[in-house]
């Protein structure tokens, strides 16, 4: 697990000064009282993450990162994993969700955890403590919750919470089924109050409404003043959400987006962002991030900044091993004389995927190949010449290799041992252009 440095260690007077500095928190409660209980002695705190998917994405990587920096400063993470909430799921900005079978939302329940426990310190003297809501939703009756929670909820403020209101002035409304999602979330945080003294719950700012109606129910039922603080969502420099509902989603789980793909994602962010993203994104000490935004502005050409970014954030997730590969991967792609075969298949497989070409279904996928085929006709097919005679030619001027080794035969053909895991073989013309066929 990566190292993660205290808010003394970084230069801060505080851990939230921190936070505030790094732009990870978007709206809290009274900044004063939040100073106060996070300055003092160490609080219970929590963050909800419902499993609506397999795999939480970075827009959950910003709330554990926070976590984990009120962890470092000796603060008490709860991480309530939805087995309640993630039957229904939060409402949306648009559209109503798709509810899933409570098998397949335990599963991934269970996957969440671990991802979640692969981020935050899960043993020691302050671990991480894991709660399901369907511990203390499930056994409720629709008459207690309704007597015991709902009558605690107006119902003026329920429609005035701003997801709710504009989903009321779409076309497709809300079902009570996801307008009933705040009291749930409001429930939690009684309950974990109660049950552990949960002072401060965190999440994204698109959350605010559901944070604060638990922070009203407390007020309201117990006449304790709580805490709430969001972060922002993180876009791109066009402003573009990252998250999951845009399409473009950038999963944690390693079979949904490999280590190679989820470094490269990091590795070609643009300068613009460093600064942002290297605060939000990293434990880095403030000085450091200082020094690789200022380097990203006079020697952008270094790339650094990106190259830091990215092995902090891949080797958090995913640990320094793969994040050692997926450099490894990417490097003996174009270089020289460079052993392909130490990079495991996955790695090399995600690493080419943009090497496929159109296929006569009109989709995309690697050239096929053959022991016996001419390098030449194999390269012809990857897409790298326009015909066998330029093969040949390039070929000839030695600016051909196979497997990152030069060709030096123009009818020089590929053997078994050419495909890498049985499966792949990689053909450069030149210095950049890469080409990858597939043994069928």
């Amino acid at each position: 697990m990566a190292h993660v440095i205290d808010f003394k260690e970084a230069g801060f007077d505080s851990v939230l000064d921190e936070l505030e500095w790094r732009g990870l928190i978007s709206q809290s409660t009274d900044r004063d009282r939040l100073a106060e209980a996070l300055n003092g002695e160490p609080i219970s705190y929590y963050c909800g993450f419902d499993p609506t998917a397999a795999s939480l994405h970075i827009g959950n990587l910003v709330q554990l990162i926070n976590m984990r920096h009120l962890q470092a400063a000796g603060h008490h993470p709860i991480a309530l994993v939805g087995g309640a909430t993630g039957l229904i799921g939060d409402p949306r900005q648009s559209g109503e969700r798709t509810l899933n079978p409570k098998d397949v939302v335990a599963g991934w329940a269970e996957r969440l955890k671990k991802q979640i426990g692969g981020i935050l310190e899960t043993e020691g003297d302050n671990p991480v403590r894991f709660v399901s809501n369907y511990d203390w939703t499930a056994s409720m009756t629709v008459i207690d919750f309704l007597r015991d929670v709902g009558k605690n909820f107006r119902l003026g403020t329920m429609l005035a919470k701003d997801t709710v209101a504009r989903r009321l002035n779409s076309e497709e409304g809300i079902s009570f089924t996801e307008f009933s999602y705040q009291v749930l979330q409001g429930n939690d945080f009684l309950h974990l109050f109660d049950e552990y003294h949960c002072m401060l719950e965190i999440g994204g700012s698109d959350q605010w409404g559901n944070l604060t109606s638990g922070l009203d129910l407390i007020h309201k039922v117990r006449g304790v003043d709580v805490n709430v603080f969001t972060s922002p969502i993180i876009t791109d420099a066009q402003g573009k959400k990252f998250g999951k509902s845009e399409g473009n989603a950038v999963w944690l789980d390693a079979t949904m987006l490999s280590p190679y793909k989820f470094y490269q994602f990091w590795f070609n962010r643009p300068d613009v962002e460093m600064e942002s993203l290297l605060k939000a994104f990293t434990f880095l000490p403030k000085h450091e991030i200082e020094r690789l935004v200022e380097e990203s502005r006079t020697n952008p050409g270094a790339r650094e900044a990106q190259r830091t970014l990215a092995w902090e954030v891949t080797s958090l997730v995913h640990g320094e091993d793969a994040t050692r590969q997926a450099i490894d991967a990417a490097g003996a792609l174009f270089g020289r004389g460079a052993d392909l075969s130490g990079i495991d298949e996955a790695t090399l497989e995600a690493a080419i995927e943009g090497l496929k070409v159109e296929d006569e279904n009109g989709g995309r996928s690697f050239a096929p190949a053959a022991a016996g085929d001419r390098v030449a006709e194999a390269g012809m097919r990857a897409g790298l010449f326009k015909s066998i005679s330029e093969a040949r030619k390039t070929i000839k001027s030695g600016g051909v290799y196979l497997n990152n080794v030069r060709v030096e035969d123009q009818e020089q053909t590929l053997g078994e041992a050419d495909f890498l895991h049985g499966r792949f073989a990689l053909i450069r013309r030149g210095k950049k252009a890469l080409g990858a066929v597939e043994n069928v």
